[in-house]
Order: structure tokens, then C-alpha cells, then sequence
């Protein structure tokens, strides 16, 4: 089980190297993490042939253990459609019950289910990797605790602990958190891990020792500073430190409201050469944009909230200006419904209001959720920069509440949005201007190399090749015997 002294101390990013390592030996592999808090989700096989949603994060674990990604893996999804309020998702299905259940009622409620789905993905693999999430030093969250110390004793998992020495205070930070736990957890930490070190490892010395001396808990492994490790950053946690790889040839701007969703599904972007990927907050980040260049209106939480956010900073006007300028608009799910003429809520859903005006669409809010695995092709589309698209496959995800359509009053105007995939995607008729309720088309391989295989950029680095790639680091990095060590007895 991988343990953290904080959030973002790496543990997403070692339990994905490490299902890696270990299906790379032969063994069947799953990961685990009883409860995740994002916005970034994926839709996978649920129970009795439903899909349900998991987090992005043990999505991409599932893949790197070379596993079919299932409910099972992330029993627990909190998603934040608030700062005081998430909407709770239990074995991949929406559960109102425990949505509106203060959070420490919920624990033992849900813990059967946790604990059940553990049991079940032990008794199917060889190797079951585990992620804490947060830290286990939390002590206010410790006796309604089910997803750090709890699941380590129920699966009497052997721990790591890992910490982000680039943020300075790393040994404190591991001490603190061993000795915060009680005797019987301590036991049940094998090694310390130093993530996104920089430097001279040999100038650690004689700290790693001295710790050691203090709690019996070897440093296993310091692990380098992993720049453009190609996977998305664990939990959503935001990354404004993409970096183009080579000449920048184009920008792709993402408007980052607060509760965007599902971001990590730009990740693709960050790893092609000669593309800027660029998280945008104010007007004055897409002042200096190209005609070349994109900007994207991502997937939303909160879609209303986030769309008057949108025009509060401004970034309204800018991207119409853009798209007034023959420049390239996306809306992806909820950036979808912004771009159309309104947003209507009859149910109470989300919340009314006029769209973006740039798609000839209605959006109506329902209570029932939308979420599926689909495939599709694109039509034929206009002339313009979304046209490589045309009749394409791709496939991805849909998760949304309500249903798009066009504007009646302005079809019976002339002004028709054109069906780019029918009930899925639409693009205005100057063609620069297309929105689609499918997650994932950066994805998609297929997608890319149409979109991108003209531009000269070299082909998009695969998820198998980042996943060796992790996997190595951790050969690399560890010292000898201690990752066979930490699944035999």
C-alpha cells in the first residue's frame, strides 16, 4: 500500500509505476483506492452490467496493471460540486442517500462496501497495489478513517510512505506521520520513499540513517524529480507548469474555471511536440492567441456556477473574439452547453441561464444522469479546423445531467447547427466553432493523428510506453530486494 505524509507527495504516481512493475513480472495485477476525492472521473464496467464511474486516477492504474478498469478499484467518488458539498458516488453509481449524509455519518455506512470490494480483488489477483489518499497522520479523520490506516489493518497491507522532499521538511514529515500513528500502524510501514528529489542523492546522508535510528523504517528509495512523466497529475491537482516540448507551433488554451472537470483528459497535449498547453484564468492569458491556435471550454461540475464565472472575469468576450476571428473554439460536456443559446433547469439541476451564443443549441437540465461508454464516427464536417475530423472514429466517455439540442426559434431563423456526430457533437456553420458531449477525444489515437499528424509534430508518446517508463524509474530508483520483498512474505 502506498501511504503519503501529504496530498500530491506522489503516491498516484507510484501506485501506477508500481501495478506496472509488477504485471511486468508476470502477475495479475489490480489497483485499489477506497475512496478518491475528484472531479476527474472515467466510466468503467460497474455492477450487473452498469457502467459506473471511478477516478481517473486508478483508471490509468488499471491500465498500467494491464487490468480491465472496474467499479471495484475505486469503490468511493467523491466529486466536489462545492466547497462544503460533493456529490457521492458508491460502486460507480450516483447515491443521493449519501450525498446528502454528513461526512463522518457516512463512514460506516459505506465501509461494507469498501471493504467487500478489497476482499473480492484480492481473492481475483496475485497483487492488489493500494492508495492512501491524503495522509494517515490526519488525526481528526482517524476513527472515521476508511481509506488510509483502516484499509492497511483490514488487508494487513505492508507499507510505503512516501513524501515530496522538493517541498522541503521531508524527514519531519515522515517522522511526524510515523509517530502520529498508533504502534500497531507503525508496524505496518516497510519503507520510506523520497519523491521529486533534485540534486546530489549522496548529500541525504546521514539523515536517511538517523531516521532509520529513530523508527526502525529504512528509506527504500530516492526517487528523482520525474518532469514530463506523461501521466496526468493525481487527483486533479492543477499543473500550471505545462511546458511545450520543441518550437511552439500552436496553443491550446483551456479556460480553468474552479470546478473544472475531467482536465486530465488534456494530458495527451502536454506530451506532443510543438504544442503549449495553457490553463487559462483572465482575458489577458489568451490576449496573444493565433488564429493557429485553440481554445477549449472543458467539462464543468457546475456548469451554470462556472459559466458565470466565465463572464465575471471576462473570458466571454474573449472567446467570442476569438471565434469572431475564424480562431478555433472546442466545448467539451459542460463546454458544450456553455457555447449554445441557453441553459434551462426546469428540475432545479444545475441552473438557468444564457449560454455563449456561439452554437445554435438548447440545453436541458434532467435529473437523471447520463453516463456510458460510446463510440461513434464523425460525420462530415466543414471546412475549417475541425474538418480532419471528418469520419473519423472515436470512442470515449459521456458523463452529463440533461439533453442538448438545437434552437427551434433560431432553426426556423436559417441558423442550424450542423450534426457532427448526431445527439453527440455539433459545430457552428462558419466551422470553427465545435462542441461534443464525448470525454476522451485527445485520447483517442486516432483523433490525434488527424488532428495533429499534418502539423509536423512527432506521434504522441502511447500510455504503454509511459507506463515502462514508470516502471523502470522504480527498478531504477529502489534499492535491491525491497519491491519483491513487499509482496512475499
Amino acid at each position: 500500500m502506498v501511504l503519503g505524509t501529504t496530498s500530491g507527495a506522489g503516491k498516484s504516481w507510484l501506485t501506477t509505476a508500481l501495478c506496472r512493475y509488477y504485471s511486468n513480472l508476470g502477475l495479475k495485477v489490480a489497483p485499489f483506492k477506497a475512496q478518491n476525492m475528484s472531479n476527474n472521473a472515467r466510466v468503467v464496467e460497474g455492477i450487473d452490467g452498469a457502467w459506473g464511474e471511478i477516478g481517473s486516477a486508478q483508471y490509468f492504474q488499471a491500465l498500467a496493471a494491464n487490468a480491465r478498469p472496474e467499479v471495484r478499484m475505486n469503490p468511493l467518488l467523491l466529486k466536489p460540486e462545492a466547497d462544503t458539498h460533493s456529490q457521492v458516488v458508491l460502486m460507480g453509481q450516483v447515491s443521493a442517500e449519501l450525498t446528502a449524509m454528513p461526512w463522518r455519518g457516512r463512514s460506516e455506512k459505506v465501509w461494507p462496501q469498501i471493504a467487500a470490494a478489497l476482499d473480492a480483488l484480492r481473492a481475483d489477483n496475485d497483487v492488489v497495489v493500494i492508495e492512501g489518499a491524503g495522509s494517515p497522520a490526519e488525526i481528526n479523520l482517524h476513527a472515521s478513517d476508511i481509506v488510509n490506516m483502516r484499509v492497511a489493518r483490514h488487508a494487513q497491507a505492508r507499507c510505503l510512505l512516501v513524501t515530496d522532499i522538493d517541498r522541503g521538511g521531508a524527514f519531519a514529515h515522515l517522522y511526524g506521520t510515523w509517530a502520529l500513528l498508533p504502534e500497531d500502524e507503525r508496524a505496518l510501514i516497510h519503507g520510506f520513499v523520497l519523491n521529486k528529489f533534485r540534486g546530489d542523492a549522496a548529500l541525504l546522508a546521514p539523515a536517511p540513517q538517523m531516521l532509520q535510528q529513530l523508527t526502525g523504517v529504512p528509506t527504500v528509495a530516492t526517487i528523482p524529480m520525474q518532469w514530463q512523466h506523461g501521466l496526468p497529475e493525481e487527483d486533479g491537482v492543477f499543473d500550471d507548469r505545462s511546458v511545450a516540448a520543441g518550437v511552439v507551433t500552436k496553443t491550446i488554451a483551456v479556460i480553468a474555471y474552479p470546478r473544472i472537470s475531467n482536465l486530465d483528459e488534456f494530458q495527451p497535449l502536454k506530451n506532443m511536440q510543438g504544442v503549449r498547453l495553457q490553463w487559462v484564468r483572465s482575458p489577458a492569458d489568451v490576449a496573444l492567441l493565433q488564429l493557429r491556435d485553440w481554445i477549449v471550454v472543458p467539462g464543468s461540475k457546475a456548469t451554470a456556477a462556472d459559466l458565470a464565472w466565465l463572464r465575471a472575469q471576462g473570458l466571454d468576450s474573449a472567446i467570442a473574439a476569438h471565434a469572431g476571428r475564424g480562431g478555433a473554439v472546442l466545448g467539451v460536456c459542460g463546454g458544450l452547453q456553455m457555447l449554445g443559446e441557453a441553459l434551462i433547469d426546469p428540475e432545479g439541476i444545475d441552473g438557468n441561464g444564457p449560454g455563449l451564443g456561439l452554437l445554435p443549441l438548447v440545453t436541458v437540465f434532467e435529473p437523471a444522469k447520463t453516463v456510458r461508454h460510446t463510440e461513434a464516427r464523425f460525420g462530415q464536417l466543414a471546412d475549417g479546423p475541425w474538418a480532419a475530423l471528418s469520419g473519423v472514429p472515436v470512442a470515449g466517455y459521456e458523463i452529463h445531467h440533461g439533453q442538448t439540442a438545437q434552437h427551434t426559434a433560431m432553426a426556423a431563423k436559417g441558423d442550424v447547427a450542423r450534426a457532427a456526430i448526431p445527439g453527440l457533437a455539433w459545430q457552428n456553420r462558419a466551422g470553427n466553432v465545435l462542441g461534443l458531449y464525448l470525454h476522451g477525444l485527445f485520447e483517442d489515437s486516432a483523433a490525434l493523428q488527424a488532428l495533429f499528424a499534418t502539423s509536423g509534430n512527432a506521434p504522441v508518446r502511447t500510455l504503454d510506453a509511459v507506463f515502462d517508463g514508470l516502471a523502470d524509474a522504480l527498478q531504477a530508483h529502489f534499492a535491491p530486494g525491497v519491491l519483491q520483498s513487499l509482496i512475499h512474505s
